[in-house]
């Protein structure tokens, strides 16, 4: 089973994209290496579906950040070494000698780089194996270690004899031994290489992720099996807002919808998005900014947050947002267990037909209790009409204090259905009529 979530929910919650601003994927991305880069970005993008899973990897993200370690390794010598051994050795040992002659030849004569970009390789190699197998004495007992299974086979391979000989080798080496070596490393320990650069881009990730954990104080959810169908969390923030103000969050079967009202400003996007961003790290198995949080497995994320027009289709604003919230009751009456997000449902349309439509599917979502909702609107009265008809909603909002004709924010959720409506006030606030009027 693979996790579902669009590029529509991808953009809502400001998950993916290395260069932009504030997305989550960048928060976590201080990895060293490029290999850990990679490993970083293939892990963030496939969210795990087995709790179990899940679980371990969050073990192993809190063994490193209780352990404090450093990256020990050089980011030079290892993107050196891996230009190094990625241009591989087909040859037999002959021809691999004789391939290094002629390179050197080349040097010589008509001072070609290759011969020199290839020594520099093979020994920004053999100096990062110096550090790796240095790396590794200090784990005498590796069975605690989350890596223990990776760090017991690099144990064996630093234990073969070619390895050991070449690693006391002083600073220069003679062309006889840089041919064996060459050929060493790039033909018949290429294998073994291999699982020491996946090592080491384990450590970066891991390292790495650990370290934002540690320094924003983020904590790691408990998975639970999808049969379970909740989402409980004490504490929760969104991890990328300096002094994020934190909630919480309790969804289950009996209740399976937050219905989420406030006025413009109060934080409703932002609490739509810390749930949702937060639910996506959980399934990763990364840290999460809460001081609890446990969660059933679910089989996708789906959101309509900032949904755009189409003007290549033709689409109106209010056309989009029906369907994408098509695509998301195909989605729902499909059987999958989804967390689906709406931000200020059919807001494209007028105030009467917003109302009827945010109320009849606000309700007939609420019936598919395999699935957790958050629908937040400015019509209250949808609210009091929901408060009625259904047990199992759950009615939240967040309030604005008034300090003269000032409005502030809590950004704390509050029990019940807020009446605040400040849209005239702050627009009185902004003198718009009087520069109308001028």
């Amino acid at each position: 089973m693979s996790f579902i979530i669009d590029k529509q929910s991808l953009e809502d919650l400001n998950l993916t994209g290395k260069y932009k601003r504030n997305s989550i994927y960048s928060l976590f991305n201080q990895v060293k290496t490029v290999g850990g880069e990679r490993l970083l970005e293939q892990i963030f993008n496939h969210p795990l579906s087995d709790p179990d899973e899940i679980n371990r990897r969050s073990a192993v993200f809190h063994y490193f950040q209780q352990q404090q370690l450093a990256f020990p390794f050089d980011k030079e010598k290892i993107e050196k070494a891996e230009k190094y051994l990625h241009e591989g050795n087909d040859a037999g040992y002959i021809g691999s000698a004789i391939g290094l002659l002629k390179h050197k030849l080349s040097h010589a004569v008509f001072h070609s780089p290759e011969y020199e970009q290839l020594t520099d390789g093979l020994k920004a190699t053999i100096d990062l194996l110096r550090k790796v197998s240095d790396y590794l004495k200090q784990f005498k007992d590796a069975e605690n270690h989350p890596l223990m299974a990776d760090i017991g086979k690099l144990k064996q391979i630093f234990r073969d004899q070619r390895l050991t000989d070449l690693l006391k080798e002083s600073a220069e080496l003679s062309f006889f031994k840089l041919s064996r070596y060459h050929y060493l490393l790039s033909k018949t320990l290429k294998k073994e290489l291999e699982l020491v650069f996946k090592v080491l881009y384990e450590l970066d990730v891991y390292i790495a992720v650990s370290d934002v954990a540690r320094l924003k104080g983020m904590g790691y959810a408990r998975a639970l099996p999808a049969s379970v169908d909740c989402l409980k969390a004490s504490g929760l923030s969104h991890p990328a807002l300096d002094k994020a103000i934190a909630n919480s969050i309790s969804l289950n079967r009996e209740q399976n919808m937050l219905f989420l009202t406030g006025a413009n400003m109060a934080g409703k996007s932002t609490w739509m998005k810390t749930i949702g961003l937060s639910m996506y790290l959980a399934h990763l198995g990364f840290p999460v900014a809460a001081k609890s949080l446990e969660f059933s497995v679910m089989e996708g994320i789906f959101s309509s947050i900032n949904v755009p027009d189409n003007l290549n289709m033709g689409y109106s604003h209010f056309y989009a947002e029906v369907l994408r919230v098509k695509d998301v009751a195909q989605q729902v009456s499909a059987g999958k267990n989804l967390l689906v997000l709406f931000d200020e449902l059919f807001k494209g349309t007028n105030v009467k037909d917003a109302y009827d439509a945010t109320l009849a599917v606000s309700q007939a979502f609420a019936n598919y209790t395999n699935c957790l909702f958050v629908i937040s609107t400015h019509i209250i009265e949808v609210g009091e009409e929901l408060r009625e008809r259904c047990a199992n909603i759950q009615f939240r909002y967040l309030p604005t204090i008034m300090e003269g004709s000032v409005p502030k924010y809590t950004y704390l959720l509050k029990e019940g259905i807020t009446s605040d409506r400040q849209g005239m006030m702050i627009i009185e606030n902004e003198n718009i009529l009087e520069i109308i009027g001028r």
